[in-house]
């Protein structure tokens, strides 16, 4: 989690909400964490794209490292709750796990607003552990939109 805050501290200083994530490759046991394949941090700022948030960044480039568009067995690790759009794009790569820091009370779609990654309705549900390292990750959104208010 502290690295996906360096990355959202990147986002930050570019001009975009604060918000990073990384993509992990699964364990042989799925006991525990494998090698990070993918990261990212919002864009939409900095490339004009309306879909540049963290988790899609980090998504597309696990995808590109693993060759498949299929990331069954990995982990997504993002600071804040994943949007509708996001959740959106979890459930269809097929990541079995997401880790985040902070609940979004206003957009989330992880279990706060809406629990998209655990509908049982769809095709595929994604395993939730949420609020890790949470003080530190709203200190980190707040903070920067203090600067901008």
């Amino acid at each position: 989690m502290r690295h996906a805050m360096e990355l959202a501290r990147r986002a930050g200083e570019a001009g975009d909400v604060p918000v990073g994530a990384l993509v992990f490759s699964g364990s042989a046991d799925g006991s525990k964490l494998g090698t990070l394949i993918g990261s990212g941090w919002n864009t939409r700022e900095a490339d004009g794209d309306p879909c540049g948030h963290a988790e899609i960044n980090a998504l597309r480039a696990a995808a590109q490292v693993m060759g498949r568009w299929n990331l069954s067995g990995c982990t997504l690790v993002v600071t804040l709750e994943p949007c509708t759009m996001c959740a959106g794009a979890i459930v269809n790569s097929r990541v079995s796990r997401v880790v985040f820091g902070a609940w979004d009370e206003k957009a989330g779609a992880a279990g706060s607003v809406r629990d998209v990654l655990r509908d049982a309705r769809l095709n595929h549900t994604v395993e939730v552990v949420g609020g890790i390292c949470e003080e530190e990750n709203i200190d980190l959104l707040q903070q920067w939109f203090r600067q901008r208010r």
